[in-house]
């Protein structure tokens, strides 16, 4: 199979569906002219043309309001954030109206449109480009949120996304433009709200999405080394979030540790350690225990950065201690 890059992955799925459905169309900051900030779009231009690839000024307020309106109006519209930091600015458009128009329509009003762009830390560039949003989006009803953590997950989770009928928030890492992975040359999709196990094992469950996938799949390398086998699971997508398979897993392994980039308060992880807890509390052996970032803003310094956000070593620890607590 070949190997392409996650911003290939994720090009290919936008052209796929737009050659597939004159009503696709891509906007947001340099989308066009430039090829995408992170040159996800690059070449889409001259395919389709400056009438469903548009630049955008920088007013993501306006242009997210542009494509709601566009969506309750029979188009499919992909928004582009340069970074999801910069969707607190449009937060009104994504939540008063693409999330709740369904709803306060009465059904009379669709919106399918996908809000898409970088999410987290993605090195040294400070507390107002670092910000994990996943749990904010996925605390709102109407919403769809999807984080996909390699390059095959991300082309199907995309088409599927650009094809449903609700909003979808899709949250990418601009540390993974450049991953590599096998992607099929034929057309898939992948079904939202189900989650993958990546790594079979019987001693511990590990639970995570997005790039925190790599520690928590890293971790379970190392772990196996001293004879503890984990499972490791990909959510995909936080909301929905699939229970069953989480609560499957840990049935079986009887402990759980949940990686995740955000601050710890009322995060997904949050929301599935008390999940779990509640519906498999008879078969854990030890508390669910959480790997977050730590409870601070991002800052500039390398050194800070690696202190604050979870590793493999902290995972490790994690795992050792719901392993061998009595």
């Amino acid at each position: 199979m070949r190997v392409i890059q996650f911003r290939e992955a994720l090009r290919e799925a936008m052209s796929e569906e737009m050659r597939r459905d004159k009503n696709v169309f891509l906007m947001g900051e340099e989308v066009a002219e430039y090829n995408g900030a992170y040159k996800v779009s690059q070449g889409m231009l001259d395919e389709f043309g400056p009438e469903r690839v548009y630049d955008t000024p920088i007013a993501e307020l306006g242009f997210s309001g542009l494509g709601v309106g566009a969506a309750m109006n029979g188009l499919r519209p992909i928004i582009e954030f340069m970074t999801f930091n910069f969707s607190l600015v449009a937060i009104d458009q994504i939540i008063n109206s693409a999330a709740k128009m369904y709803a306060m329509s009465g059904g009379a009003y669709n919106v399918p449109i996908v809000f898409r762009g970088a999410t987290g830390n993605a090195g040294q560039l400070g507390a107002t480009h670092s910000s994990n949003f996943e749990n904010w989006f996925a605390n709102t009803p109407g919403l769809k949120v999807v984080v996909p953590s390699n390059p095959f997950d991300a082309k199907g989770l995309l088409k599927a996304s650009i094809r449903d009928n609700d909003p979808v928030i899709f949250m990418e890492s601009e540390l993974m433009y450049g991953d590599k992975g096998e992607v099929p040359e034929g057309e898939y999709l992948l079904p939202i709200g189900v989650a993958e196990i990546k790594r079979k094992g019987k001693d511990v469950t590990i639970i995570s999405f997005g790039k925190m996938m790599k520690v928590a799949l890293e971790a379970a390398e190392e772990l196996a080394k001293d004879g503890i086998e984990a499972e490791v699971i990909d959510l995909r997508t936080v909301r929905p979030i699939d229970y069953a398979t989480c609560l499957e897993s840990v049935k079986k392994t009887n402990r759980c540790v949940v990686v995740e980039e955000a601050n710890p308060i009322a995060a997904i992880s949050s929301e599935l350690t008390y999940n779990i807890q509640r519906n498999a509390f008879d078969y854990l052996d030890s508390p669910v225990i959480r790997v977050n970032s730590m409870d601070v803003p991002l800052s500039y310094a390398p050194t800070y950065i690696e202190a604050v956000i979870p590793n493999v070593k902290r995972t490790i620890d994690a795992v050792k201690q719901v392993m061998y607590k009595k």
